[in-house]
């Protein structure tokens, strides 16, 4: 794996996503959900450079003002053609976007679905530990059925990413929601 691609994403979607905060409750820095993703697909031992830059780049378009083209020049097509296929079109109605990301999970490449996956899987386990504030446990429940309905479309990629996913849905299941903030 080229370690200083790997950098290059890194220093890029430090750098895009320098002034935004997680929605938890610790409103911890945004960088660090990339990389949780990028990790998270290390973990499960996918090499794949270009795979690992697109996770830790994987919500630059959709949540900054990178291009697809400012991607694509930098890091090639390979890489933005992964973003790309990640990313959501914020033009549309939230409820519409949920629901086309359930709707093309089947048909997404394979370096797609792993990034989604990856993706699912930290946010499923964020939601968990670290819920935001204004979320109920009803949201919370919704959000981890809507995970598993967009998993059900990535699954056959990876066996231990989806028992990682799997871990964590049930883990949610289990755990006892942390108490409503007032």
């Amino acid at each position: 794996m080229n370690a200083g691609l790997l950098l290059d994403a890194l220093e890029f979607a430090s750098l895009k996503h320098r002034d935004q905060r997680r929605k938890d409750r610790e409103q911890s820095p945004y960088i660090n959900h990339p990389i949780a993703v990028a990790h998270m697909l290390s973990v499960h031992a996918i090499a794949d450079g270009d795979v690992i830059a697109a996770a830790i780049l994987h919500d630059t378009i959709e949540d900054t003002a990178t291009t697809r083209d400012e991607i694509a020049a930098r890091f090639g097509e390979s890489i933005a053609a992964i973003v790309v296929e990640v990313t959501d079109d914020k033009s549309l109605p939230r409820a519409q976007r949920k629901q086309l990301q359930v709707e093309h999970a089947p048909s997404l490449s394979n370096a797609a679905k792993l990034v989604k996956l990856a993706d699912k899987i930290c946010n499923v386990r964020d939601i968990i530990d670290s819920p935001p504030y204004d979320w109920s446990a009803d949201r919370r429940r919704e959000y981890h059925a809507w995970c598993t309905r967009v998993v059900a479309g990535l699954r056959g990629i990876s066996a231990g990413l989806e028992r990682a996913f799997d871990d964590q849905i049930a883990r949610a299941g289990s755990a006892s929601p942390p108490a409503e903030i007032p």
